[in-house]
């Protein structure tokens, strides 16, 4: 990590106070958390919000977790993918679903509810703009709370991959790099990716 990793005793009360309620919520302090409680405020405000995007918002489970995993690949932020990738096949993302996001190809989904979201989330994150016809789709099976939960979560999401790349968070050690174009924290060029 290019930051520090602060010790409880380098801890200013109000980050000891941060850092316990991550733990107490998360389990412990890991990840970005390390990169954000260098800012108290901020790391307050991004952990309320990725709080509510992770655990509390309109959308059911499974799409909050490809919220995650489509936002870590646009941002080829490996250590958000291998922490959720599992989650997110537990939480019911198919599995041909996951490796297609993760190779940067077109995702198929069963379910045509799952299909404009992923659909809507694509458009926002590869284009910048969503069509009126993605979106009318998306607003059917969500409603206007649920896009802007949408919204909201890809922006953390977003917002998390752009720290873990750029404070460079330890990758682990015990996963497979998981994008076939990247390698620690740069691309690899297109002649010295593993071939198929």
């Amino acid at each position: 990590m290019r930051l520090p990793v602060l010790s409880e005793e380098e801890m200013d009360p109000r980050q000891q106070e941060l850092a316990a309620r991550i733990a107490g919520r998360r389990g412990a302090v890991r990840g970005p958390f390390r990169v954000w409680l260098h800012s108290p405020e901020m790391c307050e405000r991004a952990e309320s919000l990725g709080a509510f995007a992770r655990f509390d918002c309109s959308l059911p489970k499974h799409l909050r977790e490809l919220t995650l995993l489509m936002a870590a690949r646009n941002w080829d932020a490996q250590y958000s993918w291998n922490a959720h990738v599992h989650q997110a096949v537990e939480a019911g993302v198919p599995e041909a679903a996951v490796k297609a996001i993760a190779e940067k190809r077109e995702a198929v989904f069963d379910s045509q509810v799952d299909q404009a979201f992923y659909q809507f989330c694509r458009e926002i994150l590869d284009e910048h703009f969503v069509t009126d016809e993605t979106f009318a789709a998306a607003l059917e099976h969500f409603g206007s709370k649920g896009l802007v939960d949408t919204i909201g979560a890809l922006g953390n999401f977003t917002m998390l991959g752009m720290c873990l790349n750029t404070f460079q968070v330890d990758l682990q050690a015990d996963k497979e790099p998981p994008f076939p174009d990247i390698s620690g924290y740069g691309r690899v060029a297109a002649a010295d990716r593993p071939q198929p």
